[in-house]
This record gives C-alpha cells, structure tokens and sequence, in this order.
C-alpha cells in the first residue's frame, strides 16, 4: 500500500482543546497535543502533556534535571509543522517538527537545531499523545543522561609600549588565603586574623568572610606579585596553620606602581559586570576593571570558545553537540615608554602632594610617559588633573598678543602692580626691579611680568585667548585613546575674571598633559594633537579653527629660550644637549597663597610639563625635576 502524506497548516486561533472532537465523525487534528508540548518543552514542564504510556510528571521532572546546568542560558522552542502520516500499520500517527534557539552568548551566532516528536491516536479517547523521549529536547540525549556547557578560555592580550615593549602581561602571582578544609573549626578566626596581620589588610572583614564561606573553602584574602620584590615572606606564610599560596599569573605591569592609573587592572568580575555582559562574561572571569584595561576590555579579552557536550551519569563525556573555538585577544599598542615612565614615576615617587610629569613626542604627540605621584596616589594626575596652570599658561596669552599685532620685540608695561575693576594684582615676589617699566614683550615672557599679560588678555578679550589656547592644543577635545582632559578656557570671561586668566588663573584649569602639549605645539611649529593609543587607533581629534602657523611657533620659542637663557628657567641652562625653551608658573590657590607649581619644557623632540600640587615655585620646585628628567632622558 502506498503511503499517504499530509500536511496540515498551523491554527492562527486558539488552541482545539485535546479530545474535543471525540464525539465528531472526523478524526481530531494533531495540532493542539502538537502546541502544547511545543509550550511544556520551553518551561521544562510536562504535566500536562499526554504521553502514550509513561507518567507526564516523571518525565518533565528527568528532562528538567538533564538540562539544568543550562538553565541560564535562553532557549525557545517553537512548532514549525505538524505532519500527520496516514496508511501505516498500527496506531494513526503524525510527526511534529520543531525549531529549538538557544542565545549561548551575545554574539550573533545561536545554537539552532530541529527535533521531531511522533504523536499517536488513541482511537477509543481520540486523542494524541506523545511518544516521549529526552531527545525531543536535544538531539541524542538519553534517560540518565545530561547536557552541559564547557568553557575555553582565550589568552588575554598584551599592552604594548613604544617601540613594541612589552608592558602588560602574564606575570606570577601567589593568591594567599586560608583554606578551611586542612584546619580545625577552632582555628579558622584566628588563622585569619594573623593572616590579615602578616598581609596588613583589615582582619575583621576578613575573618568574617572566613567564617561565613562553606567548611572545605579556600577563602582568599590577596594576590600578590610572586617577585623579587614580594614582601611577605615564605616563612611568615607557612607559620600560620591553613594558609594556602596558589601559584597562578596574572596581566601585570613591570611594577605595582608604573602607570598604574593609565593602564588599569583585572580581576574578578563582579556580579554587576556578569547582568550587563548579556552572557559574555560569566562569574569568576578576569575583565579589566580600570584604566585601559576596562576601556579595551572587548579587544583585549577575545572572545571565548566553548563546547555544549552530552555527559552520562559519571559525568563522562558522551558527545559534543555544538563547538567553538576560542579566539584569543588583540594587543593594545600604546605609545609610552618603559623606560621613561620609570624614570618619570621615579623622579616624583616621594612628592609631598599630588604632583605629575608628562612628557610628549612633538614630531608626532606621542605620550612617552604619564607619571602620576607621590608613589600611592592611585589617581590618574597626569592626564586627568584640573588645576589652574599659573604663568605656563603666559605662552598662550602672548600667542594672543601677538595675533593682535604685537611682537617679541614690542615695547609694554610692566609695573609692580595693577588694578582691575577694583582688584589688586601684583608681580610674584622676588620680581626684578631692573624688568619694571617698558620692556619688550620677550622679556615680559623670560621674567614672567603678571602686569603684562593681565593687561593683555584684558586687550585681547576671552575669545581671543581661547582660541589662542585652542591653537596650542590645549581647549580641544582630546583623543587620546584614553580618558584624558587638556584644558579649559571659556570664551565668556570679563573683568578681574579674564585678567586673571592671563596668568594662568581665575578660570582656567589644564592638567600636565595639556601643557606638555602647549611647549609640544611650540617646539612642533604647529599644533600638537596628543596620543597615547597607537591601536587601536583613537578616532582624529578635532582640528582648531586656527592652527598655530610656523611663524608664530618660532617667536614663541624665541621668547621661551630667553626663560632658559636667563628668565626664571635659567638653571635649565646646566641641562646638557639641544637648546632648552621652556616657562615656569605659579599659581596661588587659596587665601594663604599656597601654590600649584609647574615648569613646561622642550629640548629637541621631546616636551615635558611638571606640576607639583604644593610648591614654592615654579622654578624651585617643579624646574629640578624637569632639569632631572632631561638630563636623564638623554
């Protein structure tokens, strides 16, 4: 006899209730049993469901137990067709067919497959019911059988420095804790504390968390470079009983200390970086948490590979369902080097106050190096501090000046003191007598007149020195490739306001990256946009209305290098090499006039900017550094 195929098309009203044509000479569509086990597949939950000779309850509750380590993970389950076959020996019986997606992670690619239930008429009730078997689910599970994801990790890559240095990467690390299980109860508060003690972390938390995690925990406390320059020692650990030293590597700069604001760290995600992945990052994955490493977290991490595998009861491993291979991380190429960002962090480790070096390749704005001090100032000074830039920001107002006509050679007036609009100003102490009176403009730069350039940029007007400071790279929007901040200078200031952010204050903030960037544009003879991402390459940062042309460029470094040549940078003539132009800055802060001091510099291709938060000076305090960082550089 020839066998008989046909199709019925799906119901786009409710669902037939099962049985319900019992009573009618046709025979029932398969349709309503088809749907409804469509529904009980997607909740794991049978009990409703007829099935031809086995209990509904039992069956869900073994399909629910063979996929609950993937419970996590979303799944639907929908009816593509029903198929009722006719002219076949036995019990009248019809195919279902049915489209199973699972969303494995957050990239595009599902897990997609198709699997077939066989439903049978019992001709006495017509109704259907299902020939059940795991594999309705998944395709070739078996009673007994579960169905688990199994990841593989991608190799994390490497922050790069300049000229390809390896600056992040896996290095030893010892994670110290206590393990509960090789001690008695008794022990596990006191072993704690002591170990809290010896790692010089706060021991109540810590016994706590001890106490608190399950009797055969490894409870970790902190993880440490496993180096020369480790300060706890074997012996202190082994003479606490259940402390444990795992060996393991972690993605870790030369130092604890070197550019540790800028490059970031990685550790454990925490449970709110795990909800806003979207199944990209699971619990107990490394992410970077700060700095560079969270920013290129996507390309620096790769993308993991997996396997969904059926195991039997013995957690052998039965088949592979689905597969991919892992795909290691991009390296980030950044533009510091090693070499001076240790010299930078060296030079400013036992500052006083929060204090910070940058230093920049002109030729192209490289960040050569970003220093952030004192040593324990975990915050990222260098390219991220506001403050007010004091006389630096002179070279900007005397950019202003000469667009308006001026040149180095123009004789103004530099007296002792100054009122605007009813506010005293004055000339820093010490200021020489013999630089009083009319003077030329370049000398007002060497000597630092305040006069001057307050009764400039009172002339020029704020629009007028924005742009100028726009010119030199400083009032742009950085691009870095990192958070960063350059500087800023309104264009709505009037008054004592705008005078005072002639020389540097009133309004104007900078951050030591922005005024490197200042003496960089000048030495450059045009303007300096900073980078630090090499790649992936930052997006173009935006051009000033009026880029400093070479001319300019030139009589600004004239009248720098008479700062050196015998202004207030006059110590910088003991520096070694090229011809050194530079400006020092001091900028009063609050009514007991302490003071920010910077010093800005550039001495063939490189420029450098110093700030120190509390100084007496400009010149004394920030130029030694400067003076150092040249000489050393060389």
């Amino acid at each position: 006899m020839s066998r008989v195929i046909r199709t019925f098309a799906l119901p786009a009203a409710a669902l037939l209730m099962i049985g319900s044509l019992g009573a009618c000479s046709a025979p029932p569509s398969p349709n309503a049993t088809a749907e409804l086990l469509a529904g009980s597949l997607q909740g794991l939950d049978l009990a409703s469901v007829p099935l031809a000779g086995q209990d509904a309850a039992a069956a869900g509750a073994e399909l629910s137990e063979a996929l609950k380590p993937l419970e996590s993970i979303p799944r639907t389950v929908t009816l593509a067709s029903v198929t009722e076959d006719e002219g076949s020996e036995g019990p009248k019986t019809a195919t279902a067919v049915y489209n199973t997606v699972w969303d494995i992670d957050s990239t595009d690619t599902d897990w997609t497959y198709q699997t077939q239930a066989t439903l049978e008429l019992d001709e006495q009730t017509k109704t259907w019911a299902v020939r059940y078997s795991p594999a309705l689910a998944v395709p070739g599970l078996e009673a007994g059988q579960y169905v688990a994801k199994r990841s593989a990790p991608a190799k994390r890559g490497e922050i790069l420095g300049n000229k390809a240095q390896t600056l992040v990467t896996d290095r030893p690390v010892l994670r110290i804790g206590i393990n509960k299980e090789a001690i008695g109860e008794e022990a596990w508060e006191g072993s704690a504390t002591k170990l809290a003690k010896v790692l010089d972390i706060d021991a109540e938390p810590y016994a706590k968390s001890v106490a608190a995690a399950g009797p055969r925990a490894f409870v970790q406390a902190i993880t440490l470079r496993d180096d020369i320059n480790r300060t706890v020692t074997d012996e202190q650990l082994e003479a606490i009983p259940g402390v444990l030293a795992q060996p393991g590597s972690q993605p870790l700069a030369p130092s604890r200390s070197f550019a540790r604001a800028i490059l970031g760290s990685v550790g454990e995600a925490t449970a709110e970086i795990v909800a806003e992945s979207k199944g990209s990052i699971g619990a107990g994955d490394q992410v970077g948490l700060s700095g560079l490493q969270k920013a290129y977290q996507d390309e620096l991490a790769g993308t993991k590979g997996y396997s969904i595998n059926i195991y039997d009861k013995d957690r052998a491993e039965v088949s592979t369902l689905v597969s991919r291979e892992a795909v290691d991380g991009q390296d980030v190429k950044t533009t510091l080097d090693r070499d001076l960002q240790t010299l930078a962090e060296s030079l400013i480790a036992d500052s006083d106050s929060d204090s910070a070096l940058v230093a920049i390749r002109p030729s192209d704005g490289a960040i050569l190096a970003a220093a952030a001090g004192p040593t324990d100032n975990a915050q990222n000074t260098a390219l991220l501090g506001k403050y007010a830039p004091g006389s630096t920001f002179k070279v900007v107002t005397a950019l202003a000046m000469l667009r308006s006509g001026d040149t180095p050679a123009t004789s103004v007036e530099c007296p002792a003191t100054m009122t605007v609009d009813g506010k005293a100003f004055k000339n820093y102490d010490g200021y020489p007598s013999s630089a009083l009176g009319s003077i030329p403009l370049s000398e007002a730069v060497a000597q630092s007149c305040n006069t001057v350039f307050l009764e400039g940029a009172s002339k020029v007007k704020a629009p007028a020195l924005a742009d100028a400071a726009a010119s030199l790279g400083l009032n742009l929007s950085p691009s870095t490739g990192a958070a960063s901040f350059l500087g800023s200078v309104p264009e709505d200031s009037t008054g004592t306001e705008l005078a005072a952010n002639g020389i540097g204050q009133g309004v104007v903030e900078a951050s030591a990256l922005g005024m490197a960037t200042v003496a960089a544009s000048v030495k450059n003879g045009a303007t300096v946009s900073p980078h630090l991402v090499a790649s992936p390459k930052p997006d173009a940062a935006p051009k000033p209305k009026n880029p400093l042309t070479a001319a300019e460029a030139k009589a600004l470094s004239g009248m720098m290098a008479q700062v050196v040549d015998h202004g207030t940078l006059k110590d910088l003539k003991n520096v070694p090499g090229p011809v050194i132009i530079g400006k020092s800055g001091t900028a009063e802060y609050d009514a007991e006039r302490n003071a920010h001091a910077w010093t800005i510099a550039a001495q063939g291709d490189l420029a450098v900017a110093v700030f120190v938060g509390d100084g007496s000076g400009g010149a004394q305090t920030a130029g030694p550094i400067l003076a150092e960082f040249l000489t050393e550089a060389q």
